[in-house]
């Protein structure tokens, strides 16, 4: 009987041990970086600087010349601001800075629909665009002082441009 009772105590004591809750959070951890890294991996991004169209400033000669006016192009279509929908995102630790960027574009005349946190890795300030609306995302840009002007990818709206902030403009 002394042999039966050990044994079904030996059973018993057997269990499941919790992990500490450091555990438990470093494994949530893990688990967030692989659903973040396979969330933003993407194809190579390929870089492209936007640079103003502004010409230098010429100096006066002393004789002047006369030269023929070149031909009129056909006027690209202005981008009409106002009919364009903007998402702007905060990727750095910077407090209220998506905010203030929104209220910058807005006064500039963009239709800013919206501001958030974006968790992601991002070399700069970047502006992204659908294919329909690569003009407008220049234009954005170039209104804003951002180099940097990406195709959209991912889950990006291609309604609208997006932009993602890593420091101040």
């Amino acid at each position: 009987m002394f042999v039966r009772s050990t044994l079904d105590r030996a059973r018993n004591e057997r269990g499941f041990a919790y992990p500490s809750p450091l555990v438990m959070l470093s494994v949530v951890a893990v688990a967030m970086a692989g659903i973040a890294f396979v969330a933003t991996r993407d194809q190579p991004e390929t870089e492209r600087q936007i640079t103003p169209a502004a010409a230098p400033p010429s100096t006066p000669s002393e004789t002047p010349t006369v030269t023929p006016e070149p031909e009129k192009k056909p006027a690209k279509p202005k981008v009409q601001r106002a009919k364009v929908y903007v998402e702007v995102y905060n990727n750095t630790g910077i407090q209220g800075l998506a905010g203030r960027v929104s209220q910058r574009a807005t006064d500039i005349g963009w239709q800013v629909v919206g501001s958030d946190n974006w968790v992601g890795t991002i070399p700069a300030n970047t502006v992204y665009f659908p294919p329909r609306l690569k003009a407008a995302g220049r234009q954005l840009a170039l209104d804003l002082g951002i180099r940097r002007v990406q195709p959209a990818v991912g889950s990006m709206k291609l309604d609208r441009l997006t932009i993602v902030l890593t420091g101040e403009l």
